[in-house]
């Protein structure tokens, strides 16, 4: 069985994805709403993380460093300005997208399994996920045009 794979992709996207909203709150401290909300996501995923603890206790995880990958990769060095911002918002929600979609194969298999705690831990993940890709899609849709047409 593979499904410690997904599991560790799942609990350490959303601890990635955590500690990469930190870091856009503290890069960009002159948006409110960017500390606020971001502060706000970094929680949610910090939860999940821990609703899937007794998930990895019982099934296990299969280490590997694919899962930091996106991280290291998306989150280099700070970005400053306007630019700086999009850009973030941008990776941000790659890496939600990520997690979400990691979420949804986890789901197939908790549904496979008949796990129906996993399921509806998978439920829960999935729903939250959504709601961190959304804000954050709205946020680029609101940056976009300000960033990419004015003079900074």
């Amino acid at each position: 069985m593979h499904i410690g794979h997904y599991i560790e992709l799942v609990h350490k996207g959303h601890q990635d994805l955590a500690e990469a909203l930190r870091k856009v709150a503290l890069h960009h401290v002159v948006e409110p709403d960017i500390v606020a909300n971001c502060t706000m996501l970094a929680t949610w995923s910090d939860q999940l993380v821990l609703d899937l603890q007794p998930f990895v206790d019982y099934y296990g995880e299969e280490k590997d460093r694919e899962p930091d990958r996106m991280k290291s990769i998306l989150f280099v060095k700070p970005r400053t300005g306007g630019m700086g911002l999009l850009r973030d918002l941008h990776d941000l929600w790659l890496m939600s997208n990520e997690a979400e979609l990691c979420c949804l194969v986890l789901k197939m298999a908790a549904m496979g399994l008949g796990d129906e705690a996993l399921l509806s831990a998978c439920n829960t993940m999935e729903k939250q996920t959504k709601r961190q890709t959304a804000w954050l899609l709205t946020r680029i849709k609101s940056a976009a045009p300000q960033t990419l047409i004015a003079a900074e």
